[in-house]
């Protein structure tokens, strides 16, 4: 990988880490799915009245968003609601790192290398540390609903892989459009109209959220990501994302307050080394060795 993308996969994994304190300040003044809907909203609009749709397949750009807003966000901020720590929350989501290389190899051939097996297994161990060391209050329920976000996440890689290159801001701009309005029917469904209520009159930190969620996460960050995935396998790429809750659990101490211990710190170490092993030899265009070809399998 060269230096410059490695660049943009540690702002990535920095702006991703972050988010997780601005959707814990916005959950205390709008529910969840609503919130998700604003995030989602408002990287929509106005950019698509000015920004052409991505040539790609519309059933495809649709799958994105909703993979990434109704699936992995609605979700994940739905947990946090519920009791999940924002820094736990940001830990336990990267399972989606195992679940997008099994889906690559499983549905685009991608088979990762054993140096890339063994760096992801290296790395899950610290998150493995850090888990053991911060899980064990954790509420069931909430838990697998970021467990399901993590497998949403991770069905999203899948599907920007397959998408291919096109404009990244485009396809963020346009999924973002399509995840929308099923994030709207489905809060005033299960929130009821009082999640309106909370946007009549929204506090400063319920605005700063939305504005951090919407521009520098959905836009920037995810724009950047899927870049990273068209141009290398899932398994070079995907093992960055292990750094989220580095950045998250570091992001959470220091402005919400969550402890910060030796477990977390030794995990962090771990994460660190794998990602390192895993990276080593990876180069722009690289490709899995020989089996099932990714064009088999991709949809009209």
């Amino acid at each position: 990988m060269t230096l410059r993308d490695g660049l943009a996969a540690i702002l990535v994994v920095t702006i991703l880490g972050l988010a997780f304190v601005a959707i814990k300040v916005g959950l205390e003044t709008v529910p969840p799915l609503m919130l998700c809907a604003l995030r989602f909203g408002f990287a929509a609009l106005p950019a698509a009245l000015v920004i052409r749709p991505p040539r790609a397949p519309v059933a495809l750009v649709a799958g994105f968003g909703l993979a990434l807003g109704v699936g992995q966000f609605g979700l994940l901020m739905t947990a946090i609601r519920l009791g999940m720590p924002a820094g736990l929350s940001s830990l336990l989501i990267q399972v989606q790192v195992p679940f997008t290389v099994a889906l690559a190899w499983a549905l685009q051939g991608e088979r990762p290398r054993r140096r890339q097996i063994l760096g992801g297994s290296i790395a899950l161990l610290g998150v493995a540390a850090v888990a053991l060391g911060r899980g064990g209050g954790a509420p069931l329920g909430p838990l697998i609903l970021v467990v399901g976000a993590a497998l949403s996440w991770a069905s999203a890689n899948v599907v920007a892989k397959r998408i291919g290159r096109v404009d990244r801001l485009a396809l963020m701009v346009w999924s973002s459009l399509a995840t929308t309005p099923p994030l709207l029917i489905l809060s005033l469904i299960i929130e009821g109209p009082g999640a309106l209520t909370a946007l009549a009159h929204p506090s400063w930190g319920a605005i700063g959220s939305v504005a951090f969620q919407a521009y520098p996460t959905t836009l920037l960050a995810f724009g950047l990501w899927n870049g990273l995935l068209t141009r290398y396998p899932a398994a070079a790429v995907t093992p960055f994302a292990l750094l989220v809750p580095v950045a998250g659990i570091l992001s959470t101490h220091l402005v919400l307050g969550e402890p910060l211990s030796a477990d977390i710190l030794a995990g962090g170490g771990l994460i660190l080394t794998g990602i390192a092993l895993s990276l080593r030899g990876t180069r722009p265009g690289a490709v899995a060795p020989p089996g099932p070809s990714p064009e088999s399998s991709k949809v009209a």
